[in-house]
């Protein structure tokens, strides 16, 4: 098995005693990644095994999963910490102004008022929009949500984000 596989997730924990498990989402598409169905693949000291999702929903900042033939938190109890993977990558058509997580990261945040903000380091998606952490010299970390009045122009091109900072949001 020589597939590429790729990191979607990480089980920080179990749920409840009927085998789920509390899954870090770290993809860009946690519905496809985790709908019932989905094969799963963790690694293991003695390597890899596959795991067909049974069911997911949302819990606060985490997915709940329970896979197919693990009902007690004995059986999942030894996945604490592991990584979870697939062998597929899926790349969807994107719409008009979305884009993947890994197009954003590491693009150079730019106010017309304020100058360089930094790097976008990682995204965080929290209610309603995500949230890009984005870090450099001059103010440490700032947290710049992504909808439109903050988020004016994204360049891939340039590796460039324009944005807009609102009163406040910077200490």
């Amino acid at each position: 098995m020589s597939d590429k596989l790729y990191r979607v997730g990480k089980i920080v924990n179990t749920h409840g005693i009927k085998g789920e498990v509390r899954v870090v989402s770290i993809t860009d598409f946690p519905k496809e990644r985790f709908k019932p169905g989905s094969k799963l693949i963790i690694k293991t000291q003695s390597g890899q095994q596959e795991f067909t999702v049974e069911s997911s929903r949302a819990h606060k900042n985490f997915i709940l999963l329970k896979f197919k033939g693990y009902d007690n938190i004995n059986d999942v109890e030894q996945f604490k910490n592991d990584q979870l993977f697939t062998t597929d990558e899926i790349t969807p058509k994107l719409a008009e102004g979305e884009f993947l997580y890994s197009q954003i990261v590491g693009l150079t945040v730019i106010d017309p008022n304020l100058g360089e903000i930094g790097k976008i380091t990682e995204i965080m998606e929290l209610g309603p929009n995500d949230v890009w952490v984005v870090k450099g010299p001059k103010y440490d970390e700032v947290l710049v949500p992504y909808i439109e009045d903050v988020v004016k122009k994204i360049d891939l091109e340039n590796k460039q984000v324009t944005v807009d900072i609102p009163d406040g949001l910077i200490d």
